[in-house]
């Protein structure tokens, strides 16, 4: 249904359509291949696409622009919000054959149990240091567009970005390394330091300020082992953000 309102709307084009074909044949035949070999295989390929199509590098999508230079607040820079079709894809097809995800409520709620502690200590760590460098400043708002912001945020940016530092790379350097006494934290810390190379378009402090984030993110999936953990940190962190301090 998405694809078809993507192509009928004009998101989509030919190129899209094949690009998505194969990023979600090799996410699928990544666990489901018969051969180790061949399962490795197209691990590296996914990761690839994934990558590729995070970060816009593939032809045949049109993404629509939902916020345009808007300030929200003196001192901020205008800042334009795009649905982004391709990197909201990437997030969808590792869910779906990539991540562990919890299973009923009841687990669910066991999930939310061990996360929150998490996510308050994240939320309060990466804000505080933010402000004491002088990165924002305290600035209480809540424009029209704060729903439809925080809505695109969670699905087109939170939930890829996860799916992919967390569900995929942490997860599978964790089982990689699962030989190792302590395989699991080489994994947490490189899950977050990728993380903040990730953002080092935005300049050293931007990154630096993304791996501490993403320290709090890779511990909330190391504790649950469920991809929901590390989401629910991160929207909450970039909801904490948009309303209470300087954004963007």
């Amino acid at each position: 249904m998405a694809l078809l309102c993507g192509a009928l709307s004009g998101v989509l084009h030919a190129p899209a359509f094949v690009a998505l074909a194969l990023f979600g044949g090799a996410a699928w035949l990544t666990d489901t291949a018969s051969k180790k070999t061949l399962r490795i295989l197209f691990g590296v390929v996914t990761l690839v696409l994934a990558f590729a199509l995070a970060i816009h590098k593939l032809p045949g999508f049109s993404n629509p622009v939902v916020i345009a230079g808007a300030v929200f607040s003196a001192g901020a820079k205008p800042f334009t919000q795009y649905a982004n079709f391709d990197k909201g894809a990437v997030g969808l097809i590792l869910l779906a054959f990539i991540c562990h995800r919890t299973a009923s409520l009841a687990e669910f709620g066991g999930v939310l149990k061990k996360t929150l502690p998490v996510l308050v200590l994240t939320v309060a760590a990466v804000m505080a240091f933010a402000t004491g460098v002088g990165f924002v400043q305290p600035a209480f708002k809540l424009p029209e567009v704060t729903l439809q912001f925080l809505a695109v945020n969670l699905f087109f940016t939170v939930v890829a970005e996860e799916a992919f530092f967390r569900g995929y790379i942490q997860a599978r350097l964790a089982s990689a390394l699962s030989g190792l006494r302590h395989g699991a934290w080489v994994a947490l810390l490189c899950s977050a330091l990728l993380f903040g190379a990730a953002h080092l378009a935005g300049g050293p402090l931007y990154a630096a300020l993304a791996a501490i984030a993403g320290l709090g993110y890779a511990y909330a999936y190391h504790a649950t082992q469920r991809i929901e953990a590390p989401i629910l940190v991160h929207i909450a962190l970039n909801a904490v953000h948009f309303i209470f301090f300087t954004y963007p």
